[in-house]
């Protein structure tokens, strides 16, 4: 079958105006951090799980490769196409379904931008568990097939933890309709768990049920400052203990990050609240139901720390307005990530050997590129930081240098991790630029499992095909 006669085919399934070709293609972008021209035979746009699975079938009789587009702003591979692969948007399917109060429980399509489901959770007054810095812009069926993590995993948990139900469309067009709306139940194998954190590989997500919390809406938030890695994980413990269930975020920074986002001279950055020569930063979040209550024992948490030396200076922030400002200052990566050449990793590991980490490969990455400035921060509590590697030249470097920088800098970043049972990857997933490094972070047999899993429910490896495993 040819590709304009699949095309043909599809314009029958979701209305011509709903396959799009050509310039109506090019003019999207590659990636919400590329905006070199999007590259694919086409995009389709199914309205609902009934048209995914009728394009799912044509494609799968076709041998045709589909390639999974949400928000497109996860920052691994996954969403990458050529001009031999189909683009399947879920932006259609954006529909917030229902709302069970009772049952603490919100049924939207993939295409839910994450958040216009937290809003709809606040209007109901309850509040849902994920939250990240792309909200307004990420996918629920996004933030699923990579299991996301975010600002909340302290408390919450992964996006896992947030999913009761899934509807997804296998690779041949059948559809898997277990939208679960209990918390308990254990009849069988739970299969939505093959789904979640899959990017796509096995399946194309269209519908979901969330778990949802009952509402936090006192919300207390200091910015931390220390002279030592030790400061910051004694004052983490003492945090966890003094603020018990109510400690929301706990996020790191380690200085130049911190000077970046907080540069005066530099356009869309933060006021820095503190002094900017400490070693490390730390924003704590602690959400409650009592306002007053609540911010009296935040407040009396931060002195203790204060009185104990843990903490080297402090503020908490006093509106809504300081408060966003905190924040900014951690989520505004868009400096760094646009740099002509970064190096962007996601990687776990035990708090305890974050610091000789971050020393032993900024050391290693020195003896390569004297220049080279190393940006890391993270989600601490969670043992995940983010690093991003930028090498300096004199000179631009040809593509091919590219490329050795790029293995030079992979290798640095992520052979210790494996002596450290860390991972090379704590919430972006590993899409294809990581695939070669898996095995640092499973074993034979877990790989193996998993390529038997792909050739069972894909045999004909047409979605995302090369994502994570061969």
């Amino acid at each position: 079958m040819t590709i304009d006669t699949l095309l043909s085919q599809l314009r029958e399934v979701v209305g011509a105006e709903h396959v799009l070709t050509g310039t109506d293609v090019s003019a999207r972008a590659t990636h919400f951090w590329d905006p070199a021209p999007l590259t694919a035979a086409a995009i389709i746009r199914p309205a609902n799980t009934a048209e995914t699975s009728s394009v799912l079938k044509l494609c799968h009789a076709a041998g045709q490769s589909v390639v999974t587009h949400g928000g497109s702003t996860g920052l691994v591979e996954g969403h990458y196409s050529t001009l031999d692969d189909i683009v399947l948007s879920t932006e259609r399917m954006n529909t917030i379904e229902a709302v069970d109060v009772t049952g603490r429980t919100l049924t939207v399509g993939a295409g839910a931008i994450l958040q216009r489901v937290q809003q709809t959770a606040v209007e109901a007054g309850l509040q849902f568990g994920l939250d990240l810095g792309a909200r307004g812009s990420c996918t629920i069926g996004g933030n699923i097939s990579t299991n996301a993590g975010g600002l909340s995993v302290l408390r919450y948990g992964m996006t896992r933890e947030q999913v009761l139900g899934l509807e997804v469309v296998q690779a041949d067009g059948t559809i898997l309709s277990s939208m679960n709306r209990m918390m308990k139940n254990n009849s069988g194998y739970d299969l939505k768990h093959l789904f979640i954190g899959s990017e796509g590989t096995l399946g194309v997500i269209t519908r979901a049920v969330l778990r949802l919390r009952p509402a936090t809406p006192a919300v207390d938030t200091a910015l931390l400052a220390f002279d030592s890695f030790s400061q910051l994980t004694q004052t983490l413990s003492q945090l966890s203990h003094s603020l018990s269930g109510s400690l929301d975020a706990f996020e790191v920074i380690w200085q130049p990050f911190y000077h970046l986002n907080t540069n005066p001279e530099m356009e869309g950055t933060s006021t820095s609240p503190l002094p900017r020569d400490y070693a490390l930063y730390a924003i704590v979040e602690s959400r409650s139901v009592d306002a007053e209550q609540a911010s009296a024992t935040f407040e009396a948490a931060m002195e203790q720390a204060l009185i104990a030396e843990n903490i080297s200076d402090a503020v908490i922030a006093q509106s809504e307005r300081e408060r966003e400002n905190i924040w900014h200052i951690r989520e505004h990566v868009d400096v760094a990530v646009q740099q002509d050449l970064v190096f962007v990793y996601d990687i776990s590991l035990p708090i305890v050997d974050m610091q000789d980490y971050v020393t032993t490969i900024q050391a290693q990455l020195q003896s390569h590129w004297p220049q080279v400035v190393l940006y890391v921060y993270g989600h601490l509590a969670d043992g995940n930081l983010h690093i991003m590697v930028i090498p300096s030249s004199e000179s631009a470097p040809s593509d091919a240098q590219r490329l050795e920088w790029h293995s030079i800098s992979n290798d640095i970043v992520y052979q210790p991790l494996q002596a450290l049972g860390g991972s090379i990857s704590a919430e972006h997933g590993i899409g294809l630029s990581k695939k070669s490094y898996l095995w640092m972070s499973r074993t034979a047999e877990e790989i193996a499992l998993m390529q038997t899993l792909k050739g069972a429910m894909d045999p004909q490896n047409i979605l995302n095909p090369g994502k994570i495993i061969s």
